[in-house]
């Protein structure tokens, strides 16, 4: 087996951060920082910005604002810390099905069978860490046989891709004891007895060890260097894909909620590249305090799970969206997915390629202009014009096997006209229909130009004594 380490040490502050754009300056980039309850409360980690004003890990709260007064303290969240970590093993699912969340800020990667699909370790390695970044991470990695050694090296700094027991047992005979996942009080009777690394543990007799730091020591070291099975319960994936991002401030404009909104995509596209699925439709809920929060919802005509176009879809309605009140969090819930279509790729273009391309654009004027504003035109055997079609979903009209000339343009109700403004092009064309719904239509239609050039669709009604005229349609 081969165990790959996904530690996030700065999860405490980026579970707030990574919503932030840092591009954007201003009050964007002023000092932030997590705290700790305590007497008195206590910054648990800072933001570079923080740093460089003097603030500092474990300083007191009262004396980081005399230093900062613009300072912005969130307490720790350790339930949003964890859902944070549930989502993002949804998103690893589409490196390897087996994995396993390491409270309180790794996730483990079983990669063994996977590595051919990604071209090796390196490469799987490398995506993951360029992936996380992406999502608002800055990660560190380490691989190696147990998923204890591969815990205990990325968490005490080694940024190392070992695939044997015995580098892996090298490496891990440096460690310090206080690197180790055991109490303080076994590292202080290890300190005690003259044990600095690991190695000098190794040297010990075991029933000696045992005596003197505990079974639980020894039965971690035989774990962590594979004398003994280390097995770890797998995740089980919710029902449905679920993320929430939480902004370091309210925000009372659409824009900042873009860049959050694009690292939700992006998780969700990881997810469904685990499952070789495309979603149909999901849910932006914008959060606010002290109001019932914003539901965007977000259909799609086919399953897709492109991030470029679920993030375009994302920002054409976002702008279509007023906040009633200044938003704190957001949310996207994947509502239905489908599975996708294996894709046969040839040199040239394709219907089906061509599909997806109409398809994509229907769903972007959609998203920008409404859903009931976009839609196609389907032909029925009817003879009235005004009867012989009706709305119908883009892509799936059906068109008739041979029509008459008929315009581009009807107009929804005709227009009278004088007949000497006319030059009559082709016709008559008889209609007499609708007896029976008691819209009897009983008329010669006839193709003309006007005096200004253009071309209309014209008729004449039979039972009009008066002959007059009414444009019914213009052609392009």
């Amino acid at each position: 087996m081969l165990w790959l380490a996904l530690h996030l040490p700065r999860l405490p502050i980026e579970v707030f951060l990574r919503a932030r754009d840092p591009a954007v300056g201003g009050s964007a980039a002023a000092p932030f920082a997590v705290g700790e309850a305590g007497s008195p409360p206590r910054l648990l980690i800072v933001t570079p910005e923080a740093e460089r004003l003097g603030l500092a890990p474990g300083m007191a709260a009262s004396a980081a604002y005399a230093l900062a007064p613009d300072l912005v303290i969130r307490p720790r969240d350790r339930t949003l810390e964890r859902a944070t970590l549930d989502s993002l093993a949804l998103w690893a699912e589409q490196f390897t099905p087996m994995l396993h969340v390491a409270e309180p800020d790794a996730l483990l990667l079983e990669v063994a069978g996977c590595l051919r699909l990604f071209g090796g370790l390196d490469p799987l390695a490398d995506r993951a860490a360029d992936d996380l970044a992406h999502l608002g991470f800055d990660p560190r990695l380490a691989c190696a046989p147990t998923p204890t050694g591969a815990l205990l090296l990325v968490r005490n700094g080694f940024d190392s891709r070992i695939t044997d027991l015995d580098t892996m047992r090298a490496r891990l005979a440096q460690l310090p004891v206080d690197g180790l996942a055991v109490d303080d009080t076994t590292v202080q009777r290890l300190r005690g007895m003259g044990m600095r690394t690991v190695a000098d543990c190794l040297r010990l007799p075991r029933d000696g060890l045992a005596r003197r730091a505990g079974p639980a020591l020894l039965d971690h070291l035989d774990r962590a260097l594979g004398h003994r099975p280390d097995p770890r319960a797998p995740f089980v994936p919710p029902p449905r894909f679920a993320s929430r991002v939480v902004l370091p401030v309210p925000v009372h404009e659409v824009e900042p909620l873009l860049f959050a909104a694009r690292r939700l995509v992006g998780e969700l596209a990881g997810f469904l590249a685990g499952r070789t699925a495309g979603v149909t439709r999901f849910t932006l809920r914008l959060e606010h305090e002290r109001r019932p929060p914003t539901c965007v919802p977000i259909e799609l005509s086919m399953p897709n799970r492109d991030a470029a176009h679920l993030t375009a879809l994302v920002r054409e309605r976002l702008s279509r969206t007023a906040l009633p009140a200044a938003t704190e969090a957001i949310a996207l819930d994947c509502d239905e997915t489908q599975q996708l279509a294996p894709r046969n790729f040839t040199l040239f273009a394709s219907d089906e390629v061509t599909t997806e391309h109409r398809v994509a654009l229907v769903e972007r004027l959609r998203a920008r202009l409404g859903h009931d504003a976009v839609h196609g035109l389907e032909f029925v055997p009817r003879h009235r014009p005004e009867l012989a079609h009706h709305e119908s979903e883009p892509g799936h009209a059906i068109h008739p096997t041979a029509t008459p000339p008929r315009p581009l343009w009807l107009l929804a109700t005709p227009e009278p006209m004088a007949s000497a403004a006319l030059h009559p092009l082709a016709g008559p064309e008889r209609i007499e229909s609708g007896w029976w719904d008691g819209r009897d239509a009983q008329r010669d239609y006839f193709i003309a130009t006007r005096t200004d050039g253009s071309v209309v669709w014209v008729y004449r009604e039979l039972d009009d004594s008066a002959v007059r005229w009414f444009v019914q349609g213009w052609f392009a």
